[in-house]
């Protein structure tokens, strides 16, 4: 055994020796064989004409390595959007490919910082990795201005310093920056964008005490998307989530949210333990979510901006409590990367994970 022994970690340490030369021509090839493969390359092209949701943030402001900021982006026909650009969101969405120079227009659900705090990254890549030549189109609430016009403020130099260094035939001057469109206040179900075949409709909804919230509603070629924003259990969601085949909805576990809560105040922290006491009455837990997509008919939940979100499949178990008993049609918790695909004028919902 002591001659196996010696001789088995000698090959291991021959092995390791060869390892250790190779690793930098081996390390070179991997890199320039997935360069080769990945960059400049669509990887939208094999995709069905139809509705394609990207799922490029899952999380909340609660701190989680795995999961950025809300957000979803769409891709219906040939046309791009983004609602939303929560803090790290932008950089999951380009590892998911998705194509960032077709994008037409970002929209806001409203104006919460987690909801925004990703929007400097948007306008940038918006403009550098889009080839813009005009200022992206933003759709919000009352505010919305005053967000863009900040975040234009705060990316004036580097605006400079990317004009001067890659020169204004890449760098267009004019293609930095939003060009605004308030939705101020909308009636229900009031078309916000209509072109390419693509209509994208706007519900004002409940999350008071912030003045404006909105949900969307995306259609093109016979399917549906809706986009429930920050909001309480809302049957004008239901309605205006009629015949949608996804909702994206978010979810708040407020037992596991005052778990957080009651532990805080016992370390000491009356002010986390006071914001998480604060927070349930203006979110809808997952059972409410899947009271609403029962009662509009959808075929498939998706929960997003999860508060808080479980990291492992037993903890997700629990954040559903008995959501999965009111619901008949295809719940599920979304992670970061996941694809939602609904091609034109069927009924297939395909689910895929990027990331």
């Amino acid at each position: 055994m002591g001659k196996v022994a010696v001789a088995v970690g000698a090959i291991a340490a021959l092995i390791g020796i060869a390892a250790w030369i190779g690793q930098g021509w081996i390390g070179q090839y991997l890199f320039d064989r997935t360069v080769e493969k990945v960059a400049g390359q669509d990887s939208t092209v094999s995709y069905p004409d139809g509705i394609h949701a990207y799922l490029c943030g899952s999380g909340s402001p609660l701190p989680d390595a795995e999961r950025a900021g809300p957000c979803i982006a769409v891709l219906a026909g040939r046309e791009a959007f983004i609602f939303d650009a929560g803090s790290g969101s932008i950089r999951k969405l380009q590892r998911m490919g998705f194509p960032m120079d077709r994008l037409e227009a970002a929209f806001l659900t409203h104006l919460h910082s987690d909801h925004i705090d990703g929007f400097g990254e948007l306008m940038l890549q918006a403009w550098m990795a889009g080839g813009r030549d005009e200022p992206l189109p933003v759709y919000g609430p009352p505010g919305t201005d005053k967000v863009v016009e900040g975040f234009m403020q705060a990316y004036a130099i580097d605006r400079g310093y990317r004009i001067t260094h890659h020169g204004p035939e890449v760098a267009r001057p004019g293609g930095f920056g939003g060009a605004v469109h308030l939705l101020d206040p909308p009636r229900t179900g009031a078309i916000a964008y209509d072109a390419a075949g693509v209509i994208i409709r706007v519900l004002p909804v409940d999350h008071s005490p912030v003045d404006y919230a909105f949900a969307y509603r995306i259609e093109y070629g016979g399917r549906v998307l809706v986009i429930s924003g920050d909001t309480k259990q809302s049957a004008e969601l239901a309605s205006f989530a009629k015949g949608a085949d996804v909702l994206f909805h978010e979810a708040l576990n407020p037992q596991m949210v005052g778990k957080i809560g009651s532990t805080l105040a016992e370390h000491g922290d009356s002010d986390g333990s006071k914001i998480m006491a604060d927070i349930p009455d203006y979110h809808t837990t997952p059972a409410q979510a899947a009271e609403v997509a029962n009662q509009s008919g959808v075929r498939a939940l998706v929960l997003y901006h999860l508060v808080p979100a479980p990291p492992v499949r037993s903890v997700k178990r629990a954040f559903l409590g008995n959501a999965p008993d009111l619901f008949d049609g295809d719940l599920r918790i979304g992670d970061d990367g996941l694809l939602v695909s609904l091609p034109a004028k069927g009924k297939a919902i395909e689910f895929t994970d990027l990331l």
